[in-house]
């Protein structure tokens, strides 16, 4: 189905294109799209044929860098200038120059964009079939499992170019960090709590398993992508150690205050210790709510189940520490670091699956009907 011509432009960042390019835009002009916007990101001057071919014969705005300044730029420049110069659209759509993606593909996304204009739309790839790279086949998979895990997003493919990105989500983009290829990571995260995804199943094209060509940095790029988990994840260790520095501060100040009287009540250090507990465990939910899952639920809901997981898991802590430490070779400290190491892992899931998230995302998976 082809909608108005600027409800949906298409956006296409290329470096060092070849024939695909063209190819690419034949077929879509062909099938009766126009508005299409394509980045030219820091080719040499032996590409010049290539998008001076989109302009003239294809009618595509031609936007130019200078020099490389990477794919997360390129998207935001361009995202930009449909945003300053067509403020009637809905959305758009971005799609790789590589051959990648099919006319049939990129209509499909438009369609579920056209019918979800709330929604990101991602264009998902299976990956279970003999002709894809091995390379871009496990490093998908290991993607998506970290994101399921440190951001609670089970997305099919990560890392697909092809999506339908909502206007105003276009517009919360242009402050989103990154300018490369970590740029779509980043769009995921950004997603978290704010738009649904919405997953359109689309064909696995690769033009050879062992020679497909990728302007992808397989260690710069990947570095950039993975740094995008750590830091999730390491805010919730600062959260977590500084908590415990918090619990051990408040219990010497009460320890300190409560001393005093301890010839008339003799039970100062298990009341310093629970004053602590209770003030380091706000602290830590504070900190978690806001700075770590930036969640959107209710305190009311939050609150009480993060403290209901605080009172389980240091029964749980107690208990398996009493177990692994029983008739073991094993000390009583090296047993708590153990157990305490594991429910640190464990209730970091929990909070982010069940505790701080408020469920925005449905993820659907179709090969293009609309749902």
């Amino acid at each position: 189905m082809i909608y108005d011509n600027m409800l949906i432009p298409i956006i296409i960042p290329s470096l060092e294109p070849d024939e695909r390019l063209l190819t690419l835009l034949r077929e879509l002009t062909i099938a009766g799209y126009k508005n299409i916007v394509i980045v030219n990101d820091g080719s040499s001057s032996d590409y010049d044929c290539f998008f001076q071919s989109a302009e003239h014969d294809y009618g595509c705005v031609v936007l130019v860098h200078d020099e490389n300044m990477g794919k997360g730029r390129a998207l935001k420049n361009a995202f930009n200038y449909c945003l300053d110069t067509m403020p009637n659209i809905i959305g758009c759509i971005t799609a790789d120059s590589d051959g990648q993606h099919s006319v049939e593909c990129i209509s499909k996304c438009m369609d579920a964009l056209m019918a979800n204009t709330d929604k990101l739309v991602l264009g998902v790839r299976n990956f279970s079939g003999g002709n894809i790279p091995r390379k871009s086949m496990m490093g998908n998979k290991i993607t998506c499992k970290v994101c399921k895990y440190l951001c609670g997003l089970s997305i099919s493919d990560t890392q697909t170019g092809l999506r339908g990105i909502p206007k105003s989500f276009m517009e919360e983009l242009l402050d989103v960090p990154g300018e490369r290829f970590e740029f779509e990571t980043q769009m995921l995260v950004a997603s978290i709590n704010r738009y649904d995804i919405y997953e359109v199943e689309i064909k696995t094209i690769y033009d050879s398993v062992d020679n497909h060509v990728t302007h992808f940095d397989p260690i710069k790029d990947s570095f950039r992508i993975y740094k995008i988990f750590v830091k999730i994840f390491a805010r919730y260790t600062f959260s977590s150690l500084s908590s415990w520095g918090v619990d051990l501060a408040f219990f010497a100040l009460f320890e300190w205050i409560l001393i005093k009287s301890a010839s008339t009540f003799r039970a100062y250090i298990a009341l310093a210790t629970v004053l602590a507990r209770i003030l380091s465990a706000t602290y830590n939910y504070l900190m978690n709510y806001v700075f770590v899952f930036k969640s959107i639920e209710k305190h009311s809901k939050a609150g009480y189940k993060y403290f209901l997981l605080a009172f389980i898991q240091m029964g749980f802590s107690a208990l398996f520490t009493t177990l692994l430490s029983m008739g073991s070779w094993m000390s009583d400290i090296t047993a708590k670091i153990i157990v305490d190491g594991t429910l640190f892992f464990i209730s970091y899931y929990i909070q982010r699956r069940f505790i701080f998230y408020k469920s925005k995302k449905d993820v659907m998976i179709t090969n293009g009907s609309v749902l």
